[in-house]
Formats: structure tokens, sequence, C-alpha cells
């Protein structure tokens, strides 16, 4: 049960700071969190673990608050500003991924053992792999454009303050399963044999809907704060 204490930890401590960066900084503390989840989430994609007796990879939580960064925007500052955040998250993760490739074309210092070892661990975690690269582009960029549109199509359906919870999960959740199928097709198909393409589809998309099911209290907490204190979150 190791791995699994310490995935709900992460889980609890994602949105923990996601309700800090909102007290602090109001809704560019929000803006803030989606590039930070999305390049969290492509460095920590290359560990993999066991997890409740299944194969996954490491960021699937972090990036999986994205979604609910874009919801909180979505429910207290409207549309145009989730997209914002959106495209944010889109070119960050670009510049990120372009950046940390040139900066692999330079030599390490020669003699210098460490930098020598540190270039190999950059190359390892930041070397771009075309097809992976596209793949999480093109997954973030539907499933997050969906998430800020079905969001607002099921606050017109369901605008109670009581029926918060529907519009955060129904959005998200599809939205993590277009993601989901998106990435493993664009990235793994032809590499792997159908049945491994679908336990890691179902893998990932099992995990990252845990995580949306367990966000639902915090996007409530976000409204109340931003009621309390919407002289200053503005």
């Amino acid at each position: 049960m190791h791995n699994e204490i310490f995935w709900l930890v992460e889980i609890l401590a994602n949105f923990l700071l996601i309700i800090l960066a909102y007290r602090l900084f109001g809704k560019w503390g929000l803006i803030m969190w989606i590039p930070v989840s999305v390049i969290i989430a492509n460095i920590q994609v290359i560990q993999t673990i066991e997890l409740f007796g299944l194969a996954a990879t490491l960021g699937n939580v972090v990036y999986a608050t994205s979604f609910l960064v874009t919801d909180i925007l979505s429910e207290n500052y409207g549309k145009k500003e989730a997209k914002k955040a959106v495209w944010i998250g889109f070119y960050s993760l670009i510049s990120m991924t372009l950046l940390m490739n040139l900066a692999l074309f330079f030599i390490p210092l020669e003699g210098d053992e460490f930098a020598a070892i540190s270039h190999e661990a950059t190359s390892t975690i930041f070397k771009l792999m075309p097809r992976i690269a596209f793949a999480s582009l093109l997954a973030y960029l539907l499933s997050q454009r969906h998430d800020v549109w079905a969001f607002h199509m099921w606050r017109n359906r369901f605008p109670g303050e009581n029926q918060l919870w529907i519009r955060n999960n129904l959005s998200t959740m599809v939205s993590q399963l277009i993601d989901s199928l998106v990435f493993v097709l664009v990235a793994f198909y032809g590499v792997f044999e159908t049945a491994i393409l679908f336990e890691i589809f179902l893998t990932t998309y099992v995990l990252k809907w845990m995580v949306a099911a367990a966000d639902t209290p915090f996007v409530y907490w976000a409204r109340a704060i931003r009621k309390k204190n919407s002289y200053i979150f503005k």
C-alpha cells in the first residue's frame, strides 16, 4: 500500500496547493497553476509505478488537476478566462518542449563528470519524441477545449448553485476520457498490441477519473472563497 498511500497524499497536496494559490493570488493563481501542472506532468510521466495492482505512470494526478482549475475558472470567472488559461498551458507546453530540446544541443564541459551525468539525465527526460510530443499536445488541446465548452453547456442545463457537482463532474470526466483516448491512440497505436493498448488507456483514465471524483469539494471551496473575497478576487 506504499504507493497507494503516497498517491492519495499527492492528490490532497495538489488540491491544497491550488486552493492556496487562489487565496494568495486570486484568479492569476489559478491561471498560474495550468502551466505548472502540464510541465510537471510531462516530467513525472517518465516514471512508471504500480497502483492498485496495475501499471501506471506518474503525472496523472497533477495533469488531472488542470481540469479542476479550468472548472473553477469557468464557474467563478466565465468561459473567456478559462479559455485563456487553456491557451497559456498549451503555449507553456510548446515552449518547454522547444527550449529543453534546444538545451540538449549544447556539449557538456569536457572533464566535468557531473555535467555529463546531468546532460544524460536531462536528455532522458526531455529529449523530443515527435509522436509522444504531438500526442500530448493534441490530447491537451482537445480535452481542455472540450472541458470549458462542456462545463458551460451543463451549466445552462443545471444552473443551480447546488448543482455545481453535476457540471463539474460531467464536463471533467468526459474531457479526461477524450484526453486519455487521444493520447494513447496517437502515441501508442501500432506500438503495442490491442490488449496492452486498452490496459494503458483504462489505467490512465480510471486514475484520472478518481482524481476528478475527489476534486468536487474543492470546486465548492473555491467558489466560497470567491464569494467571501469578491471585492478582491475580480
